[in-house]
């Protein structure tokens, strides 16, 4: 598998660094991949070498602004900070990579910048949309695992574990979890109209044991989408089914991305 080839994308406006990898080919159709809410590039661990030799394809993963080795940001996040990203950082990230085609690969909050992003801007170059867990409204089951996150981070080993990836795991961890927890946020997390203007295919990824949602989830995209809706559940697989059964989603995610490139490079001609 292909080493990672590091480097940074500047921010207008003097916003911010953010740290970037690439693996595979240095052109051709794109894999962008999308951290979930305590994430980084470094927490996708040996997927994205993975995903480039399994489709051919370039992949690209970014840490956002106050996660990984990127620049920090001022505290608290705003309860929109989702929606902020996919209309103020995520379309300089794709001007930065130079595609024509590109499969947005989403994990939790990764997931749902990228739903946010392709219902908001109706962008040529997306090819479609693979979703690993992702939220598109607020659950109680949620809320309670993110304030049993809040107890690890206070009294467990949850500090000293985000410590080994962020550089500030204060600003990462407090930023997610300040927000999710905030009575407000479900009034400001809502994605019912961003889900009915998705016009890519999207392949949605959910484990039946995933403590963070339910398949409610992926059961509200079905509903509300207009796109065609692929949808895998795993049966007694968490948060991060790329993760716990790799062998069994990245053959799917690989395929997904094939067919998905076919169809753009064939609307292109």
């Amino acid at each position: 598998m292909s080493e990672p080839r590091h480097g940074w994308i500047a921010l207008p406006g003097g916003r911010g660094r953010m740290e970037t990898a690439r693996w595979g080919p240095e052109d051709g159709p794109l894999i962008l991949l999308l951290h979930e809410g305590l994430g980084c590039i470094a927490l996708w661990r040996d997927i994205p070498a993975r995903l480039a030799a399994a489709t051919g394809c370039r992949v690209m993963a970014y840490s956002r602004l106050g996660y990984g080795r990127s620049d920090g940001i001022t505290l608290p996040r705003p309860l929109g900070y989702m929606q902020d990203e996919a209309r103020d950082v995520l379309p300089h990230v794709l001007d930065a990579t130079g595609a024509r085609h590109v499969l947005l690969v989403g994990h939790s909050d990764g997931g749902s910048i990228a739903a946010i992003y392709a219902g908001t801007h109706q962008d040529r170059r997306l090819a479609g949309l693979a979703l690993l867990a992702p939220h598109f409204f607020v659950e109680e089951v949620s809320v309670r695992a993110i304030a049993e996150a809040r107890r690890r981070w206070e009294d467990g080993d949850l500090r000293a574990r985000l410590a080994r990836h962020h550089r500030d795991p204060g600003m990462a961890f407090l930023g997610w979890n300040g927000a999710w927890l905030d009575p407000g946020f479900p009034n400001a997390f809502d994605l019912q109209a961003e889900a009915a203007h998705i016009r890519v295919p999207v392949l949605a990824i959910q484990g039946e044991a995933d403590p963070y949602g339910t398949v409610e989830q992926v059961r509200f995209l079905e509903r509300e989408a207009t796109c065609p809706v692929e949808t895998l559940l795993l049966p007694g697989i968490g948060h991060a089914p790329h993760l716990e059964v790799p062998d069994q989603v990245l053959p799917i995610l690989a395929e997904f991305a094939a067919r998905a490139f076919a169809a753009a490079s064939g609307l292109a001609r």
